[in-house]
């Protein structure tokens, strides 16, 4: 069963950085795809970045595509988010996703299979 744990989320000033982490486990070591996704009370879940495989292929929602940078560790299983010059408009529930059918990075949230339980991060001074 594919799991996937987030972590790294908190509260920080505006303009500040925060990291988070992905961690997936699974048992049948497919080649996912991650996503970062996060929600407000108020919104749907809105794409902020996703990284292929190898880690070459990169996408970004345009508003965080200068500040925020998706990487990956394969031999670690992990898959991070770094978030700088945050502004209060950040604040959201982030969540990863993840999915081993996906031929490129993919904004849609509806197309991942696996998501973790999400991580609060607030941006207020």
């Amino acid at each position: 069963q594919v799991q996937l744990v987030a972590s790294g989320g908190g509260v920080v000033q505006p303009g500040g950085s925060l990291t988070l982490s992905c961690a997936l486990s699974d048992p049948t070591r497919g080649r996912y795809i991650v996503g970062w996704f996060r929600q407000t009370p108020e919104k749907e879940r809105d794409f902020v970045a996703a990284i292929s495989w190898d880690g070459n292929t990169r996408s970004y929602r345009e508003s965080v595509k200068d500040r925020f940078t998706i990487n990956r560790d394969n031999s670690k299983n992990t898959v991070e988010l770094q978030m700088t010059s945050l502004t209060p408009e950040d604040t959201a529930r982030y969540y990863c996703a993840a999915d081993a059918n996906l031929p490129a990075p993919d904004s849609r949230h509806f197309v991942y299979a696996h998501w973790g339980q999400g991580t609060r991060v607030t941006v207020s001074s």
